[in-house]
């Protein structure tokens, strides 16, 4: 009797990295929120109600790195070995960049994008009550390196 209760060509399922090899992994992703010129001058003035918008939009995005497997079905649960995200302003524009890192048998791409998200979804958060038509915009992979499919640059 051949048992096909777990074919993986009918079922849901995540990827087996069993056999891949563990490599150094890195993923780099952008995204950006536009503000209107009062909202802006209050984050960079520091006079958003709910805190510093960029510090805790910081502290939101590596929370987010670390959770993505909770939160998208088929991704495996990672131990990141290095967790970053930074900000540059341009006018009325916030630009997130998100890093992270493991060493691994899967790559970090997904961790990456969930910290520009979460991070760009709690700026909008913080400064809602004085703007809702906030933009983001541009969430992409800019970089990705390690593993079986090589290296991406945007």
């Amino acid at each position: 009797m051949e048992f096909t209760h777990f074919d993986d060509n009918k079922n849901a399922v995540m990827v087996d990295v069993s056999d891949k090899d563990i490599t150094n992994r890195v993923a780099i992703a952008t995204g950006r929120i536009t503000l209107c010129d009062e909202a802006m001058q209050a984050v960079m003035g520091k006079k958003i109600k709910k805190g510093d918008v960029l510090t805790v939009a910081q502290v939101a995005g590596i929370m987010g790195q670390k959770r993505t497997s909770e939160l998208i079905p088929m991704c495996h649960n990672i131990n990141l070995t290095s967790s970053k995200i930074t900000f540059e302003i341009e006018g009325n524009d916030i630009i997130v960049f998100s890093k992270s890192k493991t060493t691994g048998q899967t790559g970090v791409e997904m961790e990456a994008l969930m910290g520009v998200n979460i991070a760009l979804l709690t700026v909008y958060d913080m400064c809602k009550a004085i703007d809702k038509r906030m933009l983001i915009s541009d969430i992409h992979l800019l970089e990705k390196s390690g593993g079986k499919s090589g290296d991406f640059y945007f």
